[in-house]
């Protein structure tokens, strides 16, 4: 899979996902996980990068903060199996906590050096809308590391980048961790909002 528009030297370019040396990621990861579902989605989510569960499947959004999105998906009306599910990063990024592996937010080199994944996800899918779950994969998605994600969400008008939307919520594994049970309900009322609205969107287009 490679993307159009591709940054990197063709000499570090990788055949496949599991031979990717592009950042240092690979080495304490147990696999490259790449996206899926529909091969031709009009719609896209995207988040940050595996977690613990993931990291160990090889398989997108299979652990608590994929079920908490399955169960999403379904309150607004959207089958998981008609969209594709990818990260912007590829790799379990993590730190051990006693016998823990704990969730390591990603360098933005990181996110730039996997940007070569995830623009061959976007060219091969071709979605109509994206919904970028979290500041990190609003700013790949949108090749702004400065982008912030709650000003995103505020806008009235969904972002384009190409021949896509991007539309902002939050991603499903702080909606495990917020605070309160109060700041829980909201950022989830938010992510149902957001993806009805993203679905409304990739059908009309």
């Amino acid at each position: 899979m490679k993307p159009a528009h591709a940054q990197a030297d063709p000499q570090q370019e990788p055949e496949s996902l599991n031979a990717c040396r592009r950042c240092t990621l690979w080495r304490d990861a147990t696999h490259a996980v790449p996206g899926a579902g529909s091969a031709r989605a009009a719609l896209m989510l995207v988040g940050e990068q595996p977690g613990d569960s993931e990291d160990r499947a090889g398989l997108p959004f299979v652990g608590p903060a994929g079920a908490l999105l399955d169960a999403v998906l379904a309150e607004a009306g959207v089958q998981r199996k008609d969209v594709y599910v990818t990260n912007a990063v590829k790799h379990f990024k993590w730190e051990l906590r006693g016998k823990r592996r704990l969730h390591k937010t990603p360098a933005q080199r990181e996110v730039e050096a996997c940007a070569y994944w995830l623009e061959g996800e976007l060219a091969q899918v071709r979605p109509k809308v994206v919904v970028a779950l979290g500041a990190t994969a609003l700013r790949a998605l949108l090749h702004d590391p400065t982008a912030r994600l709650k000003v995103q969400m505020e806008q009235k008008q969904p972002a384009r980048v190409g021949d896509f939307l991007v539309v902002a919520t939050w991603h499903p594994s702080y909606v495990l961790r917020a605070p309160s049970a109060e700041a829980r309900e909201a950022a989830r009322a938010h992510m149902v909002t957001a993806l009805r609205r993203a679905h409304a969107l990739a059908e009309k287009r």
